[in-house]
């Protein structure tokens, strides 16, 4: 009687003991998500771009350059004696102001201090880290950058928020070559 049951048990235990079939990936065919980020992306940088060509053309006072990182500056201050701009490793010394296109203050010079900082060695908004260097010991320039060379869609978790373009105006200090002391 015992070894009937047991052999029951087994009957009925070992067809349970079936592995799972793997299941087979799902194949997603249409990239409609990414394309359609990519979109809005463009649309996003085109309104942007726009507003900021309104300005530009609207401000019939300065000369404004467009750099080939896809924002626009112009000089308050310019050097035209000196040739040397700031490259990889040097150390920068500047001061900043941050706004909205509208010209509101976001941070003014004083909440953000000066700032030392070495070229492509430590982070540094995209457009502010490529404005610095086009720019020579002494200058002042007023740059505008859509969202996507400021703070892009996550802002700076203080007070700039989702996809907000900036005005901003830099006074490049000083200049000093990483292994130098020289200006």
């Amino acid at each position: 009687m015992r070894i009937l049951l047991c052999v029951l048990c087994l009957l009925f235990l070992f067809p349970s003991c079936k592995t799972p079939e793997a299941r087979k990936p799902v194949n997603i065919k249409s990239g409609s998500f990414i394309d359609e980020s990519i979109n809005r992306n463009k649309q996003l940088a085109a309104k942007q771009e726009s507003r900021i060509q309104k300005i530009i053309d609207q401000d019939t006072t300065n000369s404004y350059i467009t750099s080939e990182g896809g924002f626009w500056y112009f000089y308050n201050i310019k050097d035209t004696l000196s040739k040397r701009t700031p490259e990889f490793g040097d150390i920068v010394n500047f001061n900043y102001n941050v706004k909205d296109l509208n010209g509101k203050v976001i941070y003014t010079q004083e909440e953000l201090d000066t700032i030392t900082y070495y070229i492509d060695k430590e982070e540094l908004f995209l457009g502010l880290r490529e404005g610095l260097k086009l720019m020579k010991a002494g200058e002042t320039v007023t740059f505008l950058f859509p969202s996507y060379q400021a703070y892009g869609y996550y802002g700076d978790d203080n007070k700039i928020g989702t996809n907000i373009p900036l005005k901003t105006t830099v006074t490049l200090n000083k200049i000093t070559k990483e292994s130098t002391t020289e200006n």
